[in-house]
């Protein structure tokens, strides 16, 4: 296991909130990660049609986002959050696992920029997509 597999993983283990979502590091290479969260019925917003509440989404996308950040070969350490703006574009299907792809495309001394993408198992068309901006720590 790479040290940047073993950085994400201890990332995504140490945030309480990833944890409760059971988010899964699946991939992870130079600027992008790959991150799943299973269907759970606990994180329902609606609870007539059984679709995962658009927070839990917004969650998983962000941390996919951070870790993609964190894989690339130019930052020299940890980052946050600026900016990230979600796009949500459907519902995704109750029962099924979603699974954001972020890739981090470009980073300044001080900022870095991603985008992503979450989708359910079924259908071919994205969930929801997101841009965002992150502190590169260490910047100086």
């Amino acid at each position: 296991m790479s040290d940047k597999v073993r950085i994400a993983r201890q990332f995504i283990s140490a945030l309480p909130f990833s944890e409760a979502l059971n988010m899964s590091l699946d991939g992870l290479e130079d600027g992008i990660a790959v991150i799943s969260m299973p269907y759970d019925a606990r994180l329902v917003g609606d609870p007539r049609t059984g679709v995962i509440h658009g927070g839990a989404v917004s969650a998983l996308m962000d941390t996919c986002c951070g870790a993609a950040v964190m894989s690339h070969p130019s930052n020299p350490g940890g980052t946050a959050t600026i900016d990230l703006r979600i796009e949500y574009l459907r519902a995704a299907k109750p029962g099924q696992k979603i699974t954001t792809r972020a890739e981090c495309y470009h980073v300044t001394r001080s900022v870095a920029f991603v985008r992503a993408t979450a989708e359910d198992e079924e259908d071919a068309s994205p969930v929801a997509t997101a841009t965002g901006t992150f502190v590169v720590e260490g910047a100086k």
